[in-house]
């Protein structure tokens, strides 16, 4: 039986720390719990920590981008944290881009991408009108 991984929630953001390389199973299990968890707390953010993960393949690789793409059509982004540089060089390798992915170095760089996502959509930034 796969174990799961834990989805942490901070504010309106799901935070998901991989500790374990992850077999496919693991993987798709992770993809149903957390579409679940994003739409029953209304997150605006998913941050997936992969800085434990030593080796991907492709079908981790591609599930990462799914997992993107699904949070994205439920109304929250996803920014993956913590990519090793073995890691990122077996994706480029793979022919994997991660299209729709954002990353960061770090867990604290990924929350701050993820704040200012969330400004510009949210029309903080716009420009004040003249009267």
């Amino acid at each position: 039986m796969s174990e799961r991984v834990p989805i942490l929630q901070i504010g309106d953001i799901l935070l998901v720390s991989i500790q374990t390389d992850l077999d496919d199973q693991s993987v798709l299990n992770l993809q149903d719990d957390l579409a679940a968890r994003v739409v029953e707390s209304a997150a605006h953010g998913v941050v997936i920590d992969i800085s434990a993960v030593e080796i991907v393949d492709s079908f981790v690789g591609r599930m990462l981008a799914t997992i993107a793409a699904i949070s994205r059509m439920l109304d929250a982004e996803t920014v993956v944290v913590g990519m090793r540089p073995a890691v990122a060089i077996t994706l480029v390798e793979l022919g994997l881009s991660l299209g729709g992915v954002s990353t960061a170095l770090n867990l604290d760089l990924g929350l701050r991408l993820l704040e200012r996502a969330r400004g510009g959509r949210d029309g903080l930034t716009a420009e004040p009108t003249a009267s």
